[in-house]
C-alpha cells in the first residue's frame, strides 16, 4: 500500500452558519426532499407510461427496456464521480448543476420524436441525477446537526427515498391516463423550478479556495465496472444468464470493480476512500441498502404486472393500491429515526425492518387469480412498508453520520450507488427467476388457463426469493452493525442564507 499523504480537502469560504434560523432548515429539507422525490420518481414513473410511449414513437419490444435501463445505467455508474464532484466544487454548486441539467433532459425526453432522442434524454437524466442525489444527501447531512432535528430530517428524507417509487407509479398512471405519457417527463420541470428557487434563496454560496486532483483512473474503472455489471444484469433478462454478452459483461464488471478497490489503496486522491467503507456500521448500512433495493423492486415490478394483468386494475388504480405501503414507510421512517434510533442506534431498526419486509414478501405468496386486495395484498404491503421505513431512515443516516466533512459527498454517493445498483440488479435478477418459473410451469401444465396460472407461479417464486434476500439483509445488520448509538454529527458546514 502506498504511504503517500493525501492532499488536503477543499477549504470552503462561507458565511457563518445560521444557528437561529431553525425554520429555514426545514425549508431547506423541503427543497432537498423535492429533489430526492424527482430522482426516485423517475426510476418508476416512466414504467407505467412505457406502453404509451412505445406506441407513440413506434419502437420495438426489443428496445423498450433501454428506456428504463439507460437511466439506471448512467445514474448508478456515475454516482461516485458525482459524489466526488460534490466535494470538489461544493454541494450547492453541484446541486444546482444537477438540478438544472436534470430538468433540461426531462424536457428533451418529453419532446422526443423517436427512440434515440428518448433514450438519450433518459441517460442524460441519469447523468445529472448522479450529481443531484449525493449533493442533496450531503446538504441534508451538513444542514442538520442537532440530534433531534437530524433524526426527524433523515426520517422524512428516508420516507421519500423509500416511498417515491410507489408514488411514481401512481403519478405515472394519472398523467398517462389523463394527459399524455410525455407529462411523466415534463412534470419534472415544475418540481425542479420550485427546488431551484428554494436553493438559491435558502442556501448560501460557497467558494472553494483549493481543490484536490480527481482520481481519473479510479473514475474510469468504477464507471465502466458498474456500467458493465448493470448492463450484464439487464441483458440477462432478455438474453439469459448463459449468453456470452451477459457472462462477459459481468466478468468484466467484477474485474474492473476489483481493480478499482486495489487502486484506491494506492491513489493519492482516492475517489472512494476505503476508510468510508471499512467502518463497520457504515459498511453494514451500504450492504443492507443494496439488499433492500434488490428486494423492494420485487414489490413494484411484479405487483404492478399482477394487479394490471391478472386483476385488471387500471394504471391509476394500481398506483393507488401502493399508497398504504407509502404511508407505512413515512410513518415508520419518521418514528424510527426520531424516537428509536437516538436511543438504540441503527442495528435494531435495520434488523427488524428487514425481517418485517421479508415477512411481508412471504405474505404476498398467497396471491392467486382471484385474490381480494383488502385481505391478501393490503396486509402484505403495510408490513413491507413498515419494515422499509425502519431500514431507509436508519441506513441513510448511518451512511453519512460521523464522516469527515470533505468525505460527505462521496459517502452520500455511495449509499445512493447501493440503492440504484441494487434496484437495477433486482429488476434483472427477479425477472429472470420469475421467467424461469413460468417456463417450468408451462412445461408441466397444459390446461386452457395454464398461462395465467404460470404467471402467478412466477410471481410466487420471485416473492420467495425477495423474502430470502430481506432475511439475509437482517442477518447482515445483526452481525456487522455495531451496537449502540451513532457517533455525534460533525459541525455544520453549509450556511443557511439569511
Amino acid at each position: 500500500m502506498s504511504t503517500n499523504t493525501l492532499e488536503k480537502p477543499p477549504i470552503l469560504e462561507e458565511s457563518p452558519p445560521s444557528r437561529a434560523g431553525g425554520s429555514r432548515r426545514w425549508w431547506v429539507l423541503a427543497v432537498l426532499s423535492l429533489a430526492q422525490l424527482m430522482i426516485v420518481l423517475d426510476a418508476t414513473i416512466v414504467n407505467i407510461a412505457l406502453p404509451a410511449a412505445q406506441h407513440s414513437l413506434g419502437f420495438g419490444d426489443d428496445n423498450r427496456q433501454w428506456i428504463v435501463t439507460a437511466y439506471a445505467l448512467a445514474f448508478g455508474s456515475l454516482l461516485l464521480l458525482g459524489g466526488k464532484l460534490t466535494d470538489f466544487f461544493g454541494v450547492r454548486n453541484t446541486f444546482l448543476v444537477g438540478l438544472v441539467g436534470f430538468a433540461g433532459m426531462s424536457a428533451l425526453g418529453g419532446a422526443a420524436t423517436g427512440f434515440g432522442m428518448l433514450v438519450t434524454a433518459r441517460a442524460g437524466q441519469g447523468l445529472f441525477g448522479a450529481l443531484l442525489a449525493p449533493a442533496a444527501l450531503s446538504l441534508l447531512a451538513t444542514t442538520f446537526v442537532n440530534p433531534a432535528e437530524r433524526a426527524k430530517a433523515f426520517g422524512i428524507f428516508g420516507a421519500i427515498a423509500g416511498g417515491g417509487g410507489g408514488l411514481g407509479l401512481l403519478l405515472g398512471g394519472m398523467l398517462t391516463d389523463w394527459a399524455s405519457w410525455r407529462w411523466t417527463l415534463f412534470v419534472n420541470l415544475f418540481i425542479a423550478a420550485i427546488a431551484l428557487v428554494g436553493v438559491l434563496t435558502l442556501v448560501a454560496h460557497q467558494k472553494a479556495t483549493s481543490r484536490p486532483k480527481l482520481d481519473l483512473p479510479g473514475t474510469v474503472a468504477i464507471t465502466l465496472g458498474l456500467s458493465a455489471i448493470v448492463f450484464g444484469f439487464s441483458r440477462a433478462e432478455t438474453s439469459g444468464w448463459s449468453a456470452g454478452v451477459t457472462i462477459g459483461s459481468l466478468i468484466v464488471g467484477v474485474l474492473l470493480v476489483a481493480g478499482f478497490g486495489l487502486w484506491q489503496q494506492r491513489s493519492r486522491n482516492p475517489l472512494l476512500p476505503l476508510r468510508i467503507l471499512l467502518d463497520r456500521t457504515r459498511g453494514a448500512a451500504f450492504l443492507v441498502m443494496l439488499l433492500a433495493a434488490v428486494g423492494i423492486f420485487g414489490v413494484f415490478l411484479f405487483l404492478t404486472y399482477y394487479m394490471q394483468v391478472s386483476l385488471g386494475y387500471s394504471p391509476v388504480k394500481t398506483g393507488l393500491a401502493f399508497m398504504p405501503m407509502i404511508g407505512a414507510i413515512i410513518v415508520t421512517s419518521t418514528v424510527g429515526s426520531t424516537v428509536v434510533l437516538p436511543r438504540t442506534g441503527p442495528r435494531p431498526l435495520m434488523m427488524i425492518g428487514m425481517l418485517a419486509a421479508g415477512a411481508g414478501m412471504a405474505l404476498l405468496t398467497r396471491i392467486d387469480l382471484g385474490s381480494a386486495y383488502t385481505s391478501t395484498i393490503l396486509p402484505a404491503l403495510v408490513v413491507i412498508g413498515a419494515g422499509m421505513g425502519f431500514v431507509f431512515g436508519a441506513a441513510m443516516q448511518s451512511a453519512v453520520v460521523g464522516v469527515d466533512p470533505h468525505d460527505s459527498g462521496v459517502a452520500s454517493a455511495a449509499i445512493n450507488v447501493m440503492q440504484q445498483v441494487g434496484g437495477s440488479v433486482g429488476t434483472a435478477l427477479l425477472s429472470t427467476i420469475s421467467a424461469s418459473a413460468v417456463t417450468s410451469y408451462l412445461q408441466s401444465h397444459h390446461s386452457a388457463d395454464a398461462a395465467a396460472h404460470a404467471a402467478i407461479a412466477g410471481y410466487h417464486t420471485a416473492f420467495w426469493v425477495a423474502a430470502g434476500i430481506f432475511f439475509a439483509g437482517s442477518l447482515i445488520a445483526a452481525l456487522l452493525t455495531r451496537g449502540g448509538r451513532l457517533p455525534a454529527p460533525v459541525e455544520e458546514t453549509v450556511a443557511i442564507a439569511h
